[in-house]
């Protein structure tokens, strides 16, 4: 896949999908990037991911808490708040629903 065009979809979807990851359970940076490579999205670096999550937290999606290491550092750990859950209700769908037209129009041009 062309890193560049990788690069760009992911700016328009990489909230949704760490909200999403967070629904699921409250995670750590780096465990949250490592979930997002095993899901297929390919390696998201810190300087792409904690822009993101210090956005949601601006915005009220997820809260932060320390928690200190097994034996190393204390970990910021982040977690899905109501109005994120909302979000990811109300935008999921809607990226769902574009998704889908994009996906038609593929098919119908003989895409993949």
């Amino acid at each position: 896949m062309d890193l560049d065009r990788r690069n760009q979809w992911l700016r328009g979807i990489l909230d949704l999908c760490v909200l999403a990851l967070l629904a699921r359970d409250e995670s750590y940076g780096y465990e949250l990037g490592q979930a997002l490579e095993r899901a297929g999205l390919g390696a998201i670096q810190g300087g792409t991911l904690y822009p993101v999550l210090l956005r949601l937290q601006r915005t009220g999606c997820v809260t932060t808490r320390w928690q200190e290491g097994d034996g190393g550092p204390a970990r910021k750990y982040y977690r899905i708040t109501d109005a994120g859950r909302d979000c990811l209700a109300r935008d999921g769908e809607d990226w769902l629903g574009f998704a889908a037209s994009v996906a038609k129009l593929l098919d119908e041009g003989g895409g993949p």
